[in-house]
């Protein structure tokens, strides 16, 4: 679309968007729709009639800089630089190489010097809404507009309370079994995968120490671990029933597995020696398909036996990266930065770094694509997805605690040998300090 539909089209949008300053808190007036306010209107946007002329608008001009993976960053500049010519804006886009774990802890540390645009996990959401890095999207019409082209995981990913703050980019952030056809003969049964790698001799890779995939247990079990927002990123609650039968059972079933001389503790493709089977992502698929060549097969997570007699399917986290843009000081800027956020993150955006770099799409169009359908991890994901919740926001200190629960396994502090009483106060404790988090 041309400058002169756009400044017809967001008109109305840009004046709600703009009532959100560069770290402003104020997330009841951000709320607010624009039009209730005469004082944002008439002092922020200029009026509907001066909007309608490319000459009565200006959308300025200069840099505008993106943080992408460093996969994806050749096809981002392409992308971005292809928009600015189909519409013919006076920016110059530079796309730097910035991963999705980095962008939030260096936006966090200095927003004003970060990127305009940039990917982020969906985890980091809260801690980035709560130092005014991002963009607040609800009453702009591009919440509405997210919510119709993406899947509810996605579009509940990209909210912070009752505010859209985010484009969802892709639902391929969770994780599945890749195993070697040769040496698993049962990929829906854990007790039948771990039997399989150890008479082979081969190593099952599962990471057990991390508060992602661990709580593939605590979950298949029926636990919860959650924790409620509000509209500023603050946790208000935790809900967590860890010290339960339910996670005693999860508990003890990590222990199990730790215990077998296949186990072998990690979750990353290049890292993995000898594996017969390993836990892991999409990211990781072009390095399993070399790693086992015609023997490369992929599956959801399988079930196990519990110490109760009872069969659980082994759930955990669906995981989604979003595009986010800062906040901005010049209304023109912005418009052009949402914008282009919409486009990198539209049907055939995703589509290309799906073509490009597998990367699994959250548009439901780009879904329903028979390449997308046919792909053996993103079936095995979509699979798995089923048994899974899409991962809100968790504190930092939560992260910490979970890996310290899985090192007191893998050290032999906690063993098979370990009594139910002393396990039920490791599953106190840890809920305890769980519930601590949200109150700090």
């Amino acid at each position: 679309m041309k400058k002169k539909v756009l400044a017809t089209l967001l008109v109305a949008a840009m004046t709600a968007a703009m009532m959100t300053g560069c770290g402003s808190d104020n997330n009841t007036a951000n709320n607010t729709p624009a039009a209730d306010s005469k004082e944002s209107t008439q002092s922020e946007t200029p009026s509907s009639e001066a909007q309608s002329s490319d000459e009565a608008f200006d959308y300025g001009s200069g840099n505008i800089t993106i943080w992408a993976a460093d996969t994806v960053t050749g096809l981002t500049q392409e992308l971005a630089d292809k928009f600015m010519a189909d519409n013919g804006f006076n920016y110059t886009v530079t796309v730097e190489s910035v991963g999705e774990g980095d962008a939030a802890s260096n936006m966090i540390a200095d927003v004003e010097g970060g990127a305009d645009i940039f990917g982020f996990a969906q985890d980091q959401i809260a801690r980035l809404v709560s130092a005014g890095a991002l963009q607040q999207l609800t009453g702009t019409g591009y919440d509405e507009w997210i919510a119709a082209e993406n899947d509810g995981g996605a579009v509940g990913a990209a909210t912070v309370g009752s505010t859209v703050y985010a484009f969802p980019m892709t639902s391929d952030n969770g994780y599945f079994l890749y195993y070697d056809k040769s040496v698993v003969t049962n990929p829906d049964s854990l007790e039948a995968i771990v039997a399989d790698c150890e008479k082979a001799g081969k190593n099952f890779y599962f990471e057990i120490n991390s508060g992602w995939y661990q709580t593939a247990f605590f979950f298949g079990t029926g636990c919860t671990l959650t924790y409620d927002t509000n509209d500023e990123g603050g946790f208000t609650n935790c809900n967590i029933n860890y010290a339960s039968e339910q996670g005693l059972v999860a508990l003890k079933e990590i222990i199990e597995l730790q215990s077998s001389p296949s186990f072998q503790n990690g979750s990353a493709a290049g890292n993995a020696i000898n594996a017969g089977a390993i836990v892991d992502g999409t990211w990781d698929s072009a390095a399993m398909q070399d790693m086992l060549g015609e023997n490369y097969a992929c599956a959801k997570l399988p079930t196990f036996t519990g110490s109760d007699g009872k069969e659980y399917q082994l759930g955990g986290f669906g995981g989604f990266k979003l595009l986010g843009v800062k906040p901005q000081t010049e209304a023109g800027k912005l418009r052009v930065c949402l914008e282009l956020a919409k486009y990198l993150t539209n049907t055939d955006s995703q589509l290309a770094r799906f073509e490009g770099f597998g990367w699994g799409p959250s548009n439901l169009t780009a879904q329903a694509n028979e390449a997308v359908q046919a792909n053996p991890a993103l079936a095995a994901l979509a699979a798995q997805l089923n048994y899974a919740i899409p991962q809100g926001n968790y504190p930092n200190d939560y992260w910490s605690r979970a890996t310290s629960l899985g090192d007191d396994i893998i050290s032999g502090n906690i063993t098979k040998d370990t009594s139910d009483d002393d396990l039920k106060a490791v599953l106190e404790q840890f809920q305890n300090d769980c519930i601590g988090y949200a109150a700090q």
